[in-house]
């Protein structure tokens, strides 16, 4: 297990400020958001990454041989459904043997509360494990998805997330308080729809062009 103590980690690099900026632009088109997505997935993929385990090794170079480190520990990321999707390839691209679970939780537009509808999970037992979604909001969806990971097997997990707000980070706090958090910003508040202010509004539907 984790130290039982969460950090939350936010991205402090000029790059994620501006990717992140054209994000919450209401004027960005789909195309341009789904790669601005890729790109600042890719930036907190490495932060969510640094624990990772390595063991030390050589190589031989063309001139001689020399000291080197490789990945000692498998990897897992599992995306939830659907707006998660939108951050699962450049993890693909930076880890090409990562195993790759879904989860799918859809959120009731009154009562904000989420509902599974899908899980299919590989084995996590001694993976390091990132769960992605982009918007942590109540922090329900993600309380949900992190047992369900959790329960297979997964003794290392930490969310990665675009922008997360204070009432999700201390919902992960309370219910999973050995979980990190890696995100580009933590907001002011939600709204009476429980969206993040200013947030980026529905990630899915600004992915997906489905406004």
């Amino acid at each position: 297990m984790q130290n039982g103590r969460m950090a939350v980690r936010v991205l402090d690099h000029p790059l994620s400020e501006h990717l992140l900026a054209g994000l919450r632009d209401a004027d960005t088109p789909p195309e341009r958001f789904r790669g601005l997505s890729r790109r600042l997935t890719t930036l907190l993929v490495l932060e969510a990454t640094r624990g990772l385990s390595a063991r030390e090794t050589s190589v031989r170079t063309p001139l001689e041989e020399a000291p080197a480190k490789v990945l000692a520990q498998g990897l897992a990321v599992v995306p939830v459904l659907r707006a998660g999707l939108g951050m699962l390839e450049p993890v693909v691209a930076l880890f090409p043997d990562v195993a790759v679970g879904y989860i799918g939780l859809e959120r009731h537009e009154e009562t904000a509360v989420a509902h599974s509808y899908y899980c299919k999970l590989p084995q996590l037992a001694g993976r390091f494990t990132l769960c992605v979604d982009p918007m942590l909001a109540t922090g329900g969806s993600a309380s949900q998805a992190i047992g369900l990971i959790k329960a297979h097997g997964a003794d290392q997990v930490t969310m990665v997330c675009v922008v997360a707000a204070p009432q999700g980070i201390e919902k992960l706090k309370t219910a999973h308080p050995e979980v990190d958090i890696v995100t580009a910003a933590v907001d002011r508040d939600l709204d009476e729809r429980k969206f993040i202010l200013p947030g980026l509004g529905d990630f899915g539907d600004r992915l997906y062009g489905t406004l």
